[in-house]
């Protein structure tokens, strides 16, 4: 497939301070508010790339539902995503694909590649999860240890300490396996779906999960045991959450009901940081750039809004009408 290349600059290109930044940041995008089936589609899907402009260039396919991405650490134009057809992957940095998964791969929802061990690749399935051992070539289930009801995995993160070590967030809880998916074992119990999972940049022992009905969960014991944070609502989903990685102590959660909510304290505290985002806000995904510590919230259909002081004020910043399913950050020097 050849690359589709489009340009959207932002009306914060100017304050935007990215030429120079260590690190690329790359969007899994959907466009299409406002969308009717049958009409013409003239709007570009996928995955997305800032530019020194502080806008974001499209390449790769115009494909409508790429749900995350992951790269091999070795290559950078050698990564993977994922997609309504499974997972698919790419060696010459999006120019032409290849689906490795089979027929009864499909709907993939994340997939992670074992930095320490990079030819093994793990993939979150609506029914299960499926590991790949030869590079995305081939895709087999491994299972050993998922209930045979309640195994939809939404999230699924390799513990960057220890190839082999994987945390799966299903439907029916918090799953941990430290041989490489060979055994799996349940180390918490949720009501329904875990939606994200994250690892600290700064303490790998300490990992952060969203749920939909148990509010935000943290392990500071490496996944092992969780406890609910305190303080935080827990009647409706929690979708995103995400670690600064300039501030050990600054954290920040996104939610479809709640907005937004970040704490400075490690935690300890939150405070609602919805404020100032387009009503209603539904916000689908947080970030924080590792190169300036910039909070980004994606509202529902509605772009990209960032802030420079943690919330406390937004901006809006492109890819009006997107949906971004997820962030991603690589170092510009990788090779």
């Amino acid at each position: 497939m050849a690359v589709v290349a489009g340009a959207l600059l932002t009306p914060a290109a100017a304050n935007a301070q990215v030429p120079g930044s260590p690190h690329d940041l790359f969007l899994c995008a959907t466009i299409n508010k406002d969308y009717v089936i049958g009409s013409k589609l003239i709007s570009l899907s996928g995955l997305y790339r800032r530019n020194d402009a502080g806008g974001y260039d499209h390449f790769g396919s115009n494909f409508p539902q790429i749900f995350s991405i992951s790269f091999d650490p070795r290559d950078r134009n050698f990564f993977y995503v994922t997609n309504i057809n499974g997972c698919m992957q790419t060696s010459n940095g999006g120019k032409t694909w290849r689906t490795g998964t089979s027929w009864d791969m499909t709907e993939a929802k994340e997939v992670c590649v074992d930095a320490n061990a990079p030819d093994n690749v793990y993939l979150a399935l609506p029914d299960g999860i499926a590991v790949s051992n030869d590079r995305g070539a081939t895709w087999v289930r491994q299972e050993k240890g998922l209930p045979a009801r309640g195994k939809y995995t939404q999230t699924i993160k390799v513990d960057r300490t220890k190839a082999g070590r994987v945390l799966a967030g299903c439907e029916s809880g918090i799953y941990l396996t430290e041989n490489g998916a060979k055994s799996w074992r349940r180390v918490q119990v949720a009501r329904d779906t875990v939606t994200e999972l994250q690892q600290s940049p700064h303490d790998a022992k300490h990992w952060l999960a969203t749920t939909q009905n148990d509010g935000v969960l943290a392990s500071r014991d490496g996944g092992v045991t969780w406890k609910p944070i305190p303080g935080l609502l827990n009647e409706r989903s929690w979708y995103s959450v995400t670690f600064d990685p300039t501030q050990p102590k600054r954290l920040a959660i996104g939610g479809w009901t709640y907005g937004v909510r970040t704490s400075e304290d490690g935690g300890l505290t939150w405070v609602d940081r919805t404020a100032g985002l387009v009503e209603p806000s539904r916000v689908f995904r947080v970030s924080v750039d590792p190169d300036n510590g910039r909070l980004i919230a994606n509202v529902f259909r509605n772009g990209l809004f960032v802030s420079d002081d943690f919330g406390r004020t937004w901006r809006r910043d492109g890819l009006e009408g997107a949906t971004v399913y997820n962030f991603a950050y690589l170092s510009k020097s990788a090779k």
